[in-house]
Order: structure tokens, then C-alpha cells, then sequence
């Protein structure tokens, strides 16, 4: 078993992951998104697909980087 570091619960199919060396431990994908996933720096959803980066920052797309930056040149990876 394992205890979620964002919820507290303590959960028998908890997982680990790995990330910039450290470990953590959550107990379903949704606390994961919460911990570790980016936030858009226009919008501040989560990024949990590519996003985009500019002049390092991330965006959840290209349309909240262009809206931030002005760079019509900006396009999503997918």
C-alpha cells in the first residue's frame, strides 16, 4: 500500500512516478495531473498533452501562446 501525497488516501493499487529524481506516490492519475503537470501561463489549465513552449514558457496550445506572446509562428506539436 501506499498514501497519496496530494489526497492523503492510503490505497492498494497506489503507483509510483518518477520525475526530476524524485519519487512520488499517488494513488490515482488525477492527483499525478495535479502535483505535476504544468499549468498554461494564459489560461492556467493543466497541461497534460505536448503544449507548447515559448521562450520557456508553457502553454496548453499555440493559441494561449500567441495570445501571450503575439508569434503568429507559434504552432501546437501534435
Amino acid at each position: 500500500m501506499g498514501t497519496c501525497e496530494v489526497c492523503g488516501n492510503d490505497y492498494d493499487k497506489a503507483f509510483e512516478v518518477v520525475a526530476a529524481g524524485e519519487r512520488h506516490t499517488f494513488d490515482s492519475f488525477e492527483c499525478a495531473i495535479h502535483r505535476l503537470a504544468p499549468a498554461c501561463e494564459h489560461c492556467a489549465c493543466k497541461v497534460i498533452g505536448h503544449g507548447v513552449e515559448v521562450d520557456g514558457h508553457f502553454y496548453c496550445c499555440a493559441q494561449c501562446a500567441r495570445h501571450a506572446h503575439g508569434d503568429a509562428a507559434v504552432q501546437d506539436r501534435a
